[in-house]
This record gives structure tokens, C-alpha cells and sequence, in this order.
């Protein structure tokens, strides 16, 4: 059994200079990797001068987060890759009993730690929390957040199964990531975990969260929440996902549907005066009709088609007043 620890960098500097160290002296029984996603900092001056136990793989251009660890783990030899953020605090002995988890349970595929919050380590942080799922029109939600709630962390999530696990820190058996194809390069980046715990549960496996693992994180590292092109990647990438994982017979209501549904938030960003990210769902549209007619689909391993939450989360939380998981009703 062998893992591999794959931080991605792309001109983080300042995070590999600050979180590197923690995840060196955290992390035990495993061979640590920085890939460089083609930085233009002096990244790979700072690893050469002042991490020489960390193996660096690097090259020229920046091929986003899905492409960059396609590239990246294509070259590495394990059991297990995790693939973590440069912005992560790992806890103390949090590797161990994720590959305790997985040695004792063969179906599962990914995994993730518990998300902390890095400022506030007592509430869950955004990007992952305690595993994620998505409801009938492919809105993703976690357990302990709900879009901008976020809850303390104070036990009331157990290690379960999940429908996806965070790309902010995701382990990965090596054999089915490669099996389903690894991410889908075309996604680039944001929401691309989502499509490969989707596609890894329809080749027949599960996905989980540990809570015995935890790690802390900063959060909006590489694009913050309010920028234009992190929400046309949101809403293009979302609606590739419906169209390719969802069973075919649902699949154009659930995306027409899907569709009127960002309109109303295009209208509300312009309500807002929030021109730009109004403009980023248009462009996220084009995007994704792009996506349907002229880009190559890959034929996934098996055609199981994979349930989550039946309702919609945006009743539920705005109209419903349901804040909190333990609220939803599966």
C-alpha cells in the first residue's frame, strides 16, 4: 500500500511557503509531490532552496485543476493519490485513518477528510464541509453548509457515504480514478470532483467522508467567490455534469429546467448590479452548448445511474427556511 500526497500549484508561493511545512511534519507513511501548473512566481525557486524531500513535477502551462492533475498523476506510481489544495493545514495523524477507511471498505473510490474552516477551525469551511451531495437539478450542498451557512462542527456528522467528496483535499483509490478516466479536462476547473465521484459511482463504487480525518483550509486560494469566471465555470461546468450523468430519459427536463433556474439568478445578479457575473451565466450557456455539439464525449465504464437528494435545495433553504442539513429531508 502506497500513497501519494499531490499538491497542485499554480503561482501559490505564499501558500506553499506557509502550508507546506504542516503538511511535512502531518503527514506520515507517504511520498509528497508538488506539481507546478505552469506558475510564473518563483514557485519552484522556494522548492528547490527550501523543500528538497518534496518531489516537484512541473511544466509550462497552466492546464487548470483537471487537466493539471490528469498531467500529474499519469506519471506518478501508487496505491492511492490524494489530491490536496496548497492552501490545507493538515491535522495531526489525519492520513492514517483515511487509508484505514479504505483498506477496510474495497467498494470505496474517493474519500475526503472533514473540511475545518482555517480562521475559524471550530465551523466546517465551505468547499467540501462534511461531504457533498446534489439535488434533482444538479445544485451541490454539503453536509454542515448550505450555501452560505455554515455550521460549528460539533460531532453531528459521523464517517458516512456521501455523493461527493471535496477537490479541496480527495483521496482516490489510483486503480478506478484511471479506470473512469481520471477528471474531465474540459471542466478545467470547479466542480470537476463532482463529475468524478459521479462517474466513479457509476461504474459501481461509493464515496465517503471520514470523520476521523480532519484538515483546515483556507478557501478561495485561486478565485474568489465573487469573480466572473469562477461563476461561468459554476454554471457552465454544472450543467455538463447533468448532461452527462444524468439517466437520459430525465435528461432534458432536468436541464430546461436547470436553465430557467439561472436565468432567475442572472436576473437577480442584475438586480444587483452585478453585470459581470450576469454576463458569465451567458457566456456559461454558450459554453456549454460548445460542450454538446463539438466537443468528444467519453463513454463512461457503466451506465448506473446514481440518485442523490430528490428535492430541490433552493426551496428548501430560501423559501422553506431550512438551514441546516439535519433539516433536509433525504
Amino acid at each position: 500500500m502506497s500513497v501519494a500526497v499531490v499538491i497542485l500549484n499554480y503561482n501559490g508561493r505564499k501558500f506553499l511557503a506557509d502550508f507546506l511545512p504542516i503538511v511535512l511534519e502531518n503527514t506520515q507513511d507517504a511520498a509528497i509531490y508538488v506539481a507546478d501548473n505552469g506558475s510564473s512566481d518563483d514557485s519552484l525557486a522556494l522548492l528547490a532552496a527550501n523543500f528538497p524531500s518534496v518531489s516537484v513535477l512541473s511544466w509550462a502551462e497552466n492546464l487548470g485543476y483537471a487537466g493539471g492533475y490528469n498531467f500529474a498523476l499519469g506519471q506518478i506510481q501508487a496505491d492511492y493519490f490524494v489530491l490536496m489544495n496548497s492552501d490545507i493545514a493538515p491535522r495531526k495523524n489525519w492520513l492514517q485513518p483515511l487509508v484505514a477507511y479504505f483498506e477496510a471498505n474495497p467498494s470505496v473510490a474517493a474519500a475526503q477528510p472533514f473540511l475545518l474552516d482555517y480562521h475559524k477551525p471550530e465551523y466546517f469551511e465551505y468547499a467540501g464541509a462534511a461531504g457533498g451531495f446534489w439535488d434533482s437539478y444538479g445544485y451541490p450542498f454539503c453536509r454542515g453548509r448550505l450555501f452560505d451557512t455554515i455550521e460549528k462542527n460539533e460531532g453531528q456528522y459521523a464517517t458516512s457515504m456521501v455523493n461527493w467528496a471535496t477537490g479541496a483535499c480527495l483521496m482516490v483509490r489510483a486503480e478506478v480514478f484511471h479506470l473512469v478516466g481520471g477528471l474531465d479536462a474540459y471542466l478545467f476547473a470547479h466542480m470537476e470532483e463532482i463529475d468524478l465521484c459521479w462517474r466513479m459511482q457509476r461504474a459501481g463504487y461509493s464515496i465517503a467522508a471520514v470523520a476521523e480525518s480532519e484538515v483546515l483550509h483556507v478557501g478561495g486560494g485561486t478565485l474568489n467567490k465573487e469573480n466572473p469566471f469562477k461563476t461561468y465555470l459554476n454554471f457552465r461546468n454544472n450543467l455538463i455534469l447533468l448532461y452527462k450523468n444524468v439517466e437520459p430519459s430525465l435528461r432534458f427536463k432536468t436541464i430546461f429546467i436547470r436553465m430557467i433556474l439561472d436565468g432567475i439568478a442572472g436576473i437577480k445578479f442584475l438586480t444587483e448590479g452585478k453585470l459581470s457575473s450576469f454576463l458569465a451565466i451567458l457566456k456559461a450557456h454558450y459554453g456549454f452548448y460548445h460542450y454538446l455539439f463539438f466537443e468528444p464525449k467519453a463513454s463512461p465504464v457503466q451506465k448506473n445511474w446514481i440518485k442523490s437528494y430528490s428535492g430541490n435545495i433552493l426551496v428548501d433553504y430560501f423559501l422553506r427556511g431550512k438551514k441546516k442539513f439535519n433539516q433536509i429531508k433525504f
